[in-house]
């Protein structure tokens, strides 16, 4: 990744698509995640390993896995909730996990059924699992404080217990813990402050940033976050997402604004913009009732413009 100064990691086929209704076609998510790592994104989170009555819309993420591993020049990543999942990522050949632990008491329960601390058990019991596999089989285990700058249910979370819980993840085995603003309740201030306290306890194993745009915050909390040292952050193509298991979360910032942000920042991402945004047809089509967001490819590029740095497009 020595060419890019920022990972944009594409999260809008796991996040975005769990809290639609209807559920996507596989070949219609093997298409854009293809379109997607076309366009350069480096990282995709293409699924999650959750049990089919919760989350239908995610019944094929180990087909989906398998198809996108194939892919040149992206690292794929799939959710799981717990060890189970974690069992199944790891048998469908999943390069990388992302483990959702909630610094909510009432979210935690909410979304995976156990206590902060259970949760950090699990990371616990996956990375051992882990540690077991052969060097060439063992995929990368990430952690993402959810509600980290509050939650709808809870209100306020206190902050000094979500660098705690940080760092109680970091000795469970995980190689990063990132921060996400599930809820959409973080402001700029308060993201340089936390990223800043994370960065300072756990050094180089400090996480990217996970955003809402649920108040209209996100990508000024993205720009809080470079400030203070932050290298990845999430987003989602067209604003899908939310949180099916916290009310009011909705709106994860787009991929196509975040690209061009960070781009026009002088900040090189490896992103083909104009084929990130020609991606969004494959969305319109397989899901024609859905709402896209984006001021980008809405209003379009500034006459122009020039991207920071050469695209990394895998065609």
């Amino acid at each position: 990744m020595s060419e890019i100064d920022i990972v944009v990691s594409e999260v809008g086929p796991r996040d975005g698509l769990q809290s639609i209704a209807r559920t996507m076609p596989t070949e219609a998510k093997t298409r854009w995640i293809a379109a997607l790592a076309g366009a350069g994104l480096p990282e995709i989170e293409v699924g999650s390993f959750v049990h089919p009555g919760r989350l239908p819309q995610m019944a094929d993420t180990a087909e989906i896995v398998r198809a996108a591993s194939a892919l040149p020049g992206v690292t794929i990543l799939a959710l799981v909730p717990n060890l189970k999942g974690a069992e199944r990522a790891i048998a469908a050949g999943t390069p990388k996990l992302t483990v959702p632990v909630s610094a909510s008491r009432l979210h935690s329960q909410s979304n995976v059924g156990m206590s902060p601390e259970q949760a950090v058990e699990g990371v616990a019991r996956m990375c051992a699992l882990r540690d077991a596999l052969p060097a060439d089989r063992r995929p990368g285990i990430e952690v993402g404080l959810s509600t980290a700058f509050g939650c709808t249910l809870e209100g306020p979370v206190d902050e000094a217990w979500v660098i705690r819980l940080a760092e109680m993840a970091a000795r469970a085995g995980a190689d990063s813990v990132g921060l996400s603003d599930t809820t959409g309740s973080g402001n700029p201030a308060q993201v340089r402050r936390l990223f800043g306290a994370l960065r300072r306890a756990l050094g180089d194993r400090a996480g990217g940033g996970h955003f809402h745009n649920t108040r209209g915050q996100g990508l000024a909390n993205v720009v809080a976050a470079l400030e203070a040292g932050v290298t990845t952050f999430d987003a989602s193509q067209g604003g899908l997402g939310g949180c099916p298991y916290a009310p009011g979360a909705t709106g994860n910032i787009v991929t196509e604004d975040l690209v061009f942000l960070l781009e026009a920042m002088g900040l090189r991402t490896g992103i083909d913009l104009d084929r990130l945004i020609a991606a969004r047809a494959i969305i319109a089509a397989a899901l024609p009732s859905e709402p896209l967001y984006g001021h980008v490819p809405e209003a379009g590029l500034p006459k122009g413009f020039r991207t920071a740095g050469p695209h990394r497009s895998a065609a």
